[in-house]
C-alpha cells in the first residue's frame, strides 16, 4: 500500500472501532461508570494496571476494585482507615495481589494529596514531544512512600525500555477527545499529538504487518518508531490509529 492508501485504510478502520459498541466489551467501560473527574482517573488507572490476560477477567476483577472502593474511589483513596483495607485481603489478579492493591491505595493517596493528582504527576516538560520521562517521573513519585519492593514491577519505566502499555492505554483513555465517547479527553492541560500507542502482541503484529514497524521487540524503541510513522498519518490524533490496530488484531485476526 501506497502511504495514502495506508492512511484511508485505517481511518476506515477507526471509524469503524471508535465508537460506543467497543466500550461493551473493553475494559474502558470501569471509568464510563463514574462522572466525577478523580473517580474515572483513579479507576481508568487502576483498571489500566491489570489490563493483562484474559479481557473478561480483567473486567471482572476491575468491578471487584471498584466495590472494594466503596464505587467512590476518590473519596475512598483521600479518607479511608487502615483497617477499611482489611477486605481486600482476597483480591488477586493474576500476579497482581491484596499487598499490590493496598499499596497502589497507598501511593495514589499520596499524590492526591501532595502532587495534586495524577494529571499533575503525569505531565510532560514543554520541551518533549513523549510521555517517556513522565512514566518514569511517576513511577518515582509513585514509591517514594513506604512499599514492598514486589509491587514496583507493576509501575513501568520507559527509561529501562519498557513499552509501558498499560500506562499509554490509560494516558490514551485521559487525555484523548474522540468526540464519539469512548475516551474522555478530560485532562485538558495535556496534548494528545504526544501520545503513543499501548503497544501490545496483537498491535505490534499488526503494525508489523503494515511496515509500520520494523523492530521486533514490543519494547519502548519500537514504540519510538511506531510514534514516529502513525504521525506522520496524522501529527495531532496518532493514537486513533490504536484502535485500527488493536481491532485489526483481536476481532479481524488480520
Amino acid at each position: 500500500m501506497t502511504k495514502s492508501e495506508l492512511k484511508e485504510f485505517l481511518d476506515e478502520k477507526v471509524v469503524l472501532y471508535n465508537n460506543p459498541k467497543f466500550i461493551e466489551s473493553d475494559p474502558i467501560q470501569i471509568p464510563h461508570q463514574f462522572s466525577k473527574k478523580e473517580d474515572i482517573e483513579i479507576a481508568a488507572f487502576l483498571t489500566a494496571t491489570i489490563s493483562w490476560g484474559n479481557r473478561k477477567m480483567i473486567i471482572k476483577n476491575a468491578y471487584k476494585m471498584m466495590e472494594l472502593l466503596d464505587n467512590s474511589p476518590h473519596d475512598f483513596i483521600l479518607n479511608h482507615q487502615k483497617t477499611d483495607l482489611n477486605t481486600f485481603d482476597s483480591f488477586v489478579h493474576r500476579t497482581f495481589n491484596s499487598i499490590d492493591l493496598k499499596q497502589f491505595i497507598k501511593s495514589l493517596q499520596h499524590i492526591y494529596y501532595n502532587y495534586n493528582g495524577l494529571e499533575n504527576v503525569l505531565a510532560i516538560n514543554h520541551k518533549e514531544t513523549t510521555y517517556k520521562n513522565a512514566i518514569h517521573n511517576l513511577k518515582n513519585v509513585f514509591f517514594e512512600v513506604e512499599h514492598q519492593t514486589r509491587t514496583q514491577k507493576h509501575i513501568s519505566d520507559p527509561l529501562k525500555n519498557s513499552a509501558a502499555k498499560r500506562i499509554n492505554m490509560f494516558l490514551r483513555w485521559m487525555v484523548r477527545n474522540d468526540k464519539s465517547g469512548v475516551d474522555f479527553g478530560i485532562w485538558k492541560t495535556h496534548n494528545p499529538a504526544n501520545l503513543s500507542c499501548p503497544l501490545d502482541v496483537h498491535s505490534g503484529n499488526v503494525a508489523r504487518k503494515l511496515k509500520l514497524l520494523l523492530r521486533k521487540q514490543n519494547d519502548w524503541k519500537a514504540l519510538s518508531e511506531l510514534d514516529i510513522n502513525l504521525r506522520k498519518l496524522d501529527k495531532n490524533d496518532p493514537v486513533k490509529y490504536d484502535f485500527a490496530l488493536f481491532g485489526l488484531g483481536v476481532f479481524e485476526k488480520f
